[in-house]
């Protein structure tokens, strides 16, 4: 049987054939995908933010679908809609992009906020209602959206529920002069086609995976430190709001699937603090006198970290025996 360690070297691997210097996105991208959760990229335009969840839904034997948004999109243009059939004089449903495993949202603040809301059904409960009825989601089912930071026009920002239900926001940055080179070597004469790369796991494949991950054991001292870290938050005067316990469930198993991805059957602090900023950044809500000093989300939660106790190496490996 194929370990996650295992399969998350594959698959960096065969991403590696098209998108350079992504490995740790991909780890990120992939422990999401591993406890279902939900990735929003956030990133200037041209870094490969929808390249890299296309490369994700190639390597995943699994049904894909993508929604490009725009101002004028509507709901039922995703979610599906139902039909009037005159010779059964009855309302079928046909179903939207939404009805798959994999859904690619692109450019999602350029959705309105009641295509937001239709999505956030969806994210959340794994289901969509259309015309009062209730239509249950494949599973598993997992959103990658995409958003840039820095337009404002014709965007609609997303709101903090929104962002609640999204595990990680994860951003891939610029690369260095040694991996933008590798870059021009790899596509500057030829473009790698999505199309080459080749499914490497399938949903049972997937479900395996996902139990090993849900095998791994979490100690009393780390699920103390997730706790602190999250709870901390709800204190600080430069926030006007914390992190819900969602954040912490969030961390949890997000903690659970690295230690598996690193190899280990059980959680250490490392792995909570490398989680902690793509899984808190998006949920800290600073208030105006902080914006005004230059302060960011990120800032706080490297604040946190490097004040909050971190538990011994000894009570943290607890759980290993």
């Amino acid at each position: 049987m194929q370990t996650v360690s295992d399969a998350t070297a594959a698959l960096r691997r065969q991403i590696a054939t098209v998108i350079v210097g992504a490995d740790d996105a991909v780890d990120l991208i992939f422990a999401a995908v591993l406890v279902e959760g939900h990735v929003l990229i956030t990133d200037v335009p041209g870094v490969g933010k929808t390249t890299l969840a296309r490369c994700l839904a190639r390597s995943l034997d699994l049904r894909f679908a993508r929604v490009q948004c725009t101002p004028d999109l509507v709901p039922s243009d995703v979610t599906g809609v139902s039909l009037y059939d005159p010779r059964t004089q009855e309302f079928s449903y046909r179903s939207g992009p939404v009805m798959t495993n994999v859904l690619l949202v692109d450019e999602i603040n350029r959705a309105t906020p009641r295509v937001q809301s239709a999505l956030l059904e969806a994210m959340q409960e794994r289901q969509v209602t259309v015309d009062e009825r209730t239509h249950p989601l494949p599973r598993p089912f997992f959103v990658i959206a995409t958003q840039n930071p820095i337009e404002l026009e014709g965007t609609f920002p997303l709101p903090e529920a929104q962002l609640d239900r999204f595990l990680m926001l994860i951003s891939l940055g610029y690369p260095d002069a040694a991996e933008e080179d590798e870059i021009l070597v790899l596509h500057g004469e030829r473009r790698t086609a999505l199309e080459a790369l080749s499914p490497l796991l399938d949903g049972a494949a997937l479900a395996e995976l996902a139990a090993e991950v849900d095998a791994v054991q979490v100690g009393p001292a780390v699920r103390s430190y997730i706790v602190d870290l999250v709870g901390a938050t709800r204190s600080l005067p430069e926030l006007e709001l914390g992190a819900s316990p969602r954040a912490s469930l969030a961390l949890y198993r997000g903690s659970q699937a690295l230690a598996a991805i690193r190899g280990r059957d059980f959680v250490i602090p490392d792995d909570v603090k490398r989680l902690a900023i793509p899984i808190l950044r998006h949920r800290l809500f600073l208030n105006a006198d902080s914006e005004m000093r230059g302060r960011t989300s990120e800032s706080i939660v490297g604040q946190l970290l490097a004040s909050v106790r971190v538990p011994a190496e000894e009570g943290a490996r607890a759980a290993e025996a």
